[in-house]
């Protein structure tokens, strides 16, 4: 009798999009959240890093091997690795470096990491640990066991998962209309808005966009259909993408000094700077840059308004599309334009820093 290969359950779930009159009303145009910070791992990440696990534990040379993940992040990458592991029955070290807050490790270990090492004063030097001594040095073939490595932006797998939302997105909306009718086809939404670090989401969003334009026409071609913008945001400081944009070439910051850490990504991939510059048809970007202060007003928003607690990174694409910035690269913005902003959420967060971003601001923080 032939016995069917096990489905393997997608450590990621279905996210709602809601539609907020508050914010709408403020933003001048329809604004939609798209709420990923109830995935398992509180972020966006459980959609990428899950994507690049059940690939690799589907990867017919791990069949059979013990699959032990590794992860050099300590934020939300490392955290939405370790959800996956334990969904998925893997074991999952994190690599974090020095400057990682015991909250966030003490996240990693309750969440069930199997270890959590520290090492090196940045997320680099961390990563370079990691594959050297677990990546490169893999187990003994007697051990029939394999290290995987998992990371937290720059992978195809992790772009493909990301952008799984994108098809979501599209069936959660209402058809676009033109004129009382429905235009086939076309994306429901006139803009999405998200935060880049590495760019693991915004490659996500783009590749997603490209895929419903491959199924349905280039977006381009049909008539009276404008292409869907997708702004790119980013906290002054933590701003990889505009500073290589402004270089016209990859280029790295020379250090992080934004408040926003899971921005903090001195440079971004290759694949990033490329959907940047060049996107697909039927896609245009626009990068666009906000500080800490407005990054803390849109975490205030989204706790005040929508009783949701996200981290600095988060907040910044909020605060974009609420503030009056959508005006600046959508000039012909509208009450009945749609703009999705994604909810990316974080787990670096508590009540407590709400409450200090709160008396900051009312002190002045500019």
């Amino acid at each position: 009798m032939h016995q069917s290969t096990p489905v393997i359950k997608k450590p990621w779930i279905e996210t709602p999009l809601i539609e907020s009159a508050t914010l709408s009303k403020l933003a001048g145009c329809k604004i939609f959240l798209k709420l990923e910070l109830l995935q398992p791992s509180g972020s966006f990440k459980s959609r990428g890093v899950g994507n690049l696990i059940l690939s690799a534990l589907k990867n017919p040379a791990n069949k059979n091997k013990a699959v032990h993940l590794y992860s050099s992040s300590g934020g939300n990458a490392g955290l939405a690795a370790v959800h996956a592991a334990r969904d998925l029955n893997c074991a999952c070290t994190v690599v974090v470096p020095h400057s990682t807050k015991p909250m966030m490790i003490n996240k990693l270990r309750s969440a069930g990491a199997t270890d959590v090492v520290q090492h090196g004063a940045s997320w680099f030097e961390a990563d370079t640990y990691l594959r050297e001594n677990f990546i490169e040095k893999q187990p003994s073939p007697e051990e029939n066991a394999v290290n995987v490595y998992v990371p937290p932006f720059d992978h195809p797998d992790i772009w493909e998962g990301a952008g799984s939302m994108v098809d979501e997105i599209a069936a959660q909306l209402p058809a676009r209309e033109k004129g009382g009718r429905q235009v086939a086809g076309a994306f429901p939404a006139d803009a999405i808005v998200c935060s880049v670090g590495g760019g693991g989401l915004f490659n996500g969003v783009v590749a997603g966009l490209e895929k419903h334009m491959d199924e349905f026409g280039s977006g381009t071609d049909i008539p009276g259909v404008k292409k869907v913008h997708v702004l790119a945001v980013e906290t002054k400081g933590a701003d990889s993408l505009a500073h290589s944009l402004k270089n016209g070439q990859l280029s790295s910051l020379d250090a992080i000094t934004s408040l926003a850490t899971s921005l903090g990504a001195l440079c971004v991939a290759k694949k990033t700077l490329a959907n940047a510059k060049y996107p697909p048809p039927g896609v245009q970007v626009s990068s666009l840059v906000g500080s800490d202060a407005d990054a803390a007003r849109g975490v205030l928003r989204l706790a005040d308004e929508m009783r949701l607690q996200v981290e600095l990174a988060c907040g910044i694409s909020l605060e974009v599309a609420v503030a009056g910035r959508l005006k600046e690269v959508m000039p012909d913005l509208n009450s009945d334009s749609r703009v999705v902003v994604v909810v990316c959420g974080g787990s670096n967060i508590t009540a407590e820093m709400i409450a200090e971003f709160r008396q900051r601001l009312d002190e002045g923080w500019e």
